[in-house]
């Protein structure tokens, strides 16, 4: 490997270990980190050393990680609070975007073309010099950053207000998807996107990594529907699906019951006398909801619907059955 792609692969990973460090408010521990974020090695010494070098690069940049300790060292948790470090929307337009590249060109200062591209991406600044570049900026290294083809141009129908189209993979099979894009977030090591899905006539969450064609991108200014005024909370893989949200009960042993808070946060939850929590979940995908109760083992179990139960059982009878044929 080249020291060009060493750093490349390392500020990736960076920025995917800043994406859930953010993305939590309870508190992310070190060996969750390990297995959540891409890019760590699965042995715990090499990952131990790399974290450690990490953690102090992003300190060392101003991010503010904060430790939560807990009763026991396994407990210790790690976050950022967005409020100490996100800075507000510039809210620049086009033309100014197009500016501030054509500045970030022509002078440097003290930083690298990479570092220059990452820090303009981040404030949007995708210019198509091919079609409406109105200064003739060239794009360069902006449209290498992204892992995925799809983010620059769904980036650039947020900020421009465009419908964009393309061909979709859900639990239901691949399908064309007209929509209005809303918010682009980062979650668990994948971009997705919260948008109007014209067709449906309702606000639905796309996977980026589920994008089957390139994306099509329609006039500046051609969405219709307003962007909801409350940030929209980003999506968990069960709500990424087709059906009718079915409300389904949950129930996790004291063991887990600090992990299913944090990965259920925005659900309704019960606490019970034996330390367990059950909770109140809207499901539209239930094969990437199943994986997810699974991942607990025995401590979790599935209460209500009786539907949701009986298709829980049913399939761990079938999976018990090929295990011993």
């Amino acid at each position: 490997m080249t020291p060009t792609d060493k750093s490349a692969e390392k500020f990736e990973r960076q920025m995917n270990l800043l994406a859930a460090l953010s993305d939590t408010v309870q508190g992310i521990r070190a060996v969750d980190i390990q297995q959540r974020v891409p890019g760590y090695n699965a042995d715990h010494d090499s990952f131990r050393r790399t974290f450690e070098r990490d953690k102090k690069d992003l300190l060392s940049l101003g991010v503010p990680i904060e430790v939560v300790t807990g009763a026991t060292a396994d407990l210790t948790a790690y976050r950022v609070d967005k409020a100490k470090y996100e800075l507000p929307d510039p809210g620049l337009d086009s033309d100014e975007l197009a500016a501030l590249h054509l500045a970030l060109e022509t002078v440097t200062v003290g930083s690298s073309p990479g570092d220059m591209a990452r820090a303009m991406w981040r404030l949007g600044g995708v210019v198509d010099a091919a079609t409406e570049n109105p200064v003739g900026v060239p794009v360069g290294e902006l449209t290498e950053i992204p892992s995925d083809s799809s983010l620059v141009p769904l980036f650039r129908a947020v900020t421009e207000r465009r419908v964009v189209s393309f061909a979709y993979e859900s639990s239901a099979g691949i399908s064309q998807r007209s929509v209005e894009p809303w918010h682009l977030d980062f979650k668990r090591g994948r971009w997705n996107l919260t948008a109007f899905d014209i067709e449906r006539d309702d606000q639905r969450n796309f996977r980026l990594d589920r994008i089957r064609s390139a994306v099509e991108l329609g006039d500046v200014g051609s969405q219709l529907h307003p962007v909801p005024s409350t940030p929209t909370p980003q999506a968990d893989p069960w709500e990424f699906g087709d059906d009718a949200p079915t409300l389904t009960t949950v129930r996790f042993d004291s063991e887990v019951a600090d992990f299913a808070r944090e990965s259920l946060s925005s659900c309704a939850a019960t606490n019970h006398s034996d330390g367990s929590v059950s909770f109140e979940v809207p499901v539209t995908n239930w094969p990437a909801f199943r994986s997810f109760v699974l991942s607990f083992l025995d401590h979790a179990e599935v209460l209500a619907p009786a539907e949701a139960r009986s298709a829980m059982v049913q399939w761990l009878e079938l999976i018990s059955e090929d295990a011993r044929g």
